[in-house]
């Protein structure tokens, strides 16, 4: 199965719904004055494909989700674990940001897409 640049372009969307949504957690547990918990980039992964696992059985077919997708992307993520994780902890090492939840889903969609385009770019996701 190829991933095309229409099912990047679902999965970049997907991930900035849930870049989104930790931003509009952070605020409102800032706002009850609660202390963010810890947030590793396995976690985004696993957030990622939790809500691919949603959009594929309520919408998977109208937008184009192909059957398997859910497994290819699951074992695409293993493959890419150590370099996204490599990618994020030196991402986040860098200057002077937090690694808030938000930050560490935006560097680890950032560094998987990077990771999933250079795999797409030598054929080998057929």
């Amino acid at each position: 199965m190829k991933l095309t640049g229409h099912l990047i372009g679902l999965l970049k969307e997907y991930m900035r719904d849930l870049v989104e949504q930790a931003i509009q957690e952070a605020q409102a547990a800032h706002s009850f004055g609660f202390a963010p918990a810890p947030y590793r980039p396995d976690q985004a992964i696993s957030d990622l494909l939790a809500i691919l696992d949603d959009r594929i059985e309520s919408e998977g077919v109208q937008v184009g989700l192909p059957e398997g997708f859910l497994h290819q992307m699951w074992t695409l993520c293993n493959e890419a674990r150590s370099h996204v994780a490599d990618r994020v902890w030196l991402e986040s090492n860098v200057g002077d940001q937090s690694p808030t939840k938000a930050r560490t889903r935006e560097l680890t969609y950032r560094a998987l897409i990077e990771y999933l385009e250079s795999r797409s770019g030598q054929g080998e996701m057929d």
